[in-house]
């Protein structure tokens, strides 16, 4: 498949690489840090990168082909809604090195340009990579190989130094499947330790810029594939390897296929001391619940600075004929593009899930429980205030069938909660009906002290 990757351009910002040995046992539905605050802006924001940037200075992007900078519709939706952006093909090997020791910058050149001169970040996408190889690296094996790559990694991370915010230094090195194996590539057979040997080498020319692992299929917390990352980055960030973050690619089917345990899947990450990155979400039929759920879960992880969609229009889509995107191929907003910037209107402004509100007030994390095949259960625990309200919301067909520890009210329809304190303690929690809905997620719409 030819993606394309995620980025943005800010100056240089220090890294931080604590080295955490941290072991999580449970494999199951891990506890979710999900605090969500009662947003206290004046006036929400109009567009997707200005709302993002108030939630902690996140970003959402969108990936960018350099030869559709010249289509006034595209470009007006780029200036207008992103704060990021990912050349699609232009950074990766075969564009910029296409004959050995010959550079060609020139198209990546152009969207980084047009991304800095607006104030927008720039992912760079990608050092290292199995696919996209031109001819005469895919001739290469062995100790030759191991030494053009690295030459790649260094001389592009040279050339845009200072330009990119962040690094996918490599891409998709592990296996589909249950194995939790690498994949069997050029660059894998040259040995077990070429990850780490660019990492190395993108860090030795970029020194300021934020350096990635990204992939696809690592959002179920349960898929092999995904612990397998998560112990790479583990010992990676055990023994001193320069990693800073995790790009997730998210390429979901629909709603059936985005994960309940998606925000786990971000919270394991980010506990590792690395920030979380979801870096080229697109969802087949772009389905409203799906892209809101999407969004919460970033919102709800501290360390999740941003989301960047794989193109803006479905026509600028590699995935066209699912018309996966926020907009339609006439450039209009589709009802996921209002759930999306609805879900960053509300999120909080702070950034920090677990800072309560300017002025006092309160706030509430949910931690998710078990699940069956028909519903599941919720838990949320009220901070910042020994007497609440709090009102959560499910999304039909759903409905709320049983709550425990607190003073609960229901809709006629079963699809909001409204939870008051007892005197039972400041964690109440509910079991949600799927009804045939298993993507939609609660949702905590307030919570008022007093």
């Amino acid at each position: 498949m030819i993606r394309s990757s995620t980025d943005g351009a800010r100056g240089p910002r220090p890294r931080y690489r604590t080295r955490l040995a941290l072991v999580i046992g449970a494999v199951g539905m891990l506890a979710t840090a999900g605090a969500i605050a009662l947003p206290n802006t004046a006036s929400a924001a109009s567009t997707l990168g200005a709302s993002a940037a108030e939630r902690g200075g996140r970003y959402f992007g969108t990936a960018v082909a350099a030869n559709k900078l010249n289509d006034s519709a595209y470009t007006t939706i780029l200036n207008r809604e992103f704060n990021q952006v990912t050349p699609e093909n232009e950074m990766k090997i075969d564009a910029t090195e296409p004959q050995r020791g010959q550079f060609s910058y020139g198209n990546a050149d152009r969207i980084v340009q047009h991304a800095r001169s607006r104030g927008m970040q720039v992912r760079g996408h990608t050092l290292a990579w199995h696919s996209q190889q031109p001819g005469w690296m895919q001739s290469l094996s062995g100790s030759t190989l191991r030494q053009a790559m690295l030459n790649h990694v260094t001389q592009v991370a040279t050339h845009f130094r200072g330009q990119v915010t962040w690094w996918d230094v490599v891409n998709e090195a592990y296996a589909d499947g249950s194995s939790g194996a690498r994949r069997d590539s050029n660059l894998q057979r040259t040995g077990n330790d070429w990850i780490e040997a660019a990492f190395r080498a993108a860090d030795a020319a970029d020194p300021n810029a934020q350096l990635c692992y990204n992939d696809y299929n690592i959002d179920n917390w349960n898929d092999a594939k995904t612990q397998a990352v998560y112990r790479m980055v583990q010992d990676f960030k055990q023994r001193g390897v320069p990693i800073d973050c995790v790009g997730l690619q998210s390429h979901f089917t629909g709603g059936s296929n985005y994960p309940s345990n998606y925000r786990t899947t971000l919270s394991s990450f980010a506990a590792l001391g690395v920030d979380v990155h979801i870096t080229e979400l697109d969802i087949r039929n772009a389905p409203a619940d799906a892209y809101r759920n999407v969004t919460n879960d970033c919102l709800a992880v501290a360390r999740c600075k941003g989301i960047t969609v794989w193109g803006i229009r479905d026509s600028d889509s590699w995935r066209s004929g699912e018309s996966p995107l926020l907009f339609n191929g006439s450039g209009q907003k589709k009802p996921a593009y209002d759930a999306v910037l609805t879900a960053l209107n509300n999120g909080n402004p702070g950034g920090n899930p677990t800072t309560p509100p300017p002025g006092g007030g309160c706030t509430t994390s949910t931690t998710a429980g078990t699940v069956w095949g028909d519903r599941y259960n919720t838990s949320v625990t009220v901070s910042g205030a020994s007497n609440w309200t709090v009102v959560v919301a499910v999304t039909a067909p759903q409905s709320i069938s049983t709550t425990w520890s607190g003073s609960a009210s229901l809709s006629s329809n079963n699809t909001v909660l409204t939870m008051r304190s007892n005197g039972s303690g400041n964690t109440f929690g509910f079991t949600t009906m799927m009804n045939g809905n298993s993507s939609a997620r609660p949702q905590v719409r307030s919570c008022t002290a007093g």
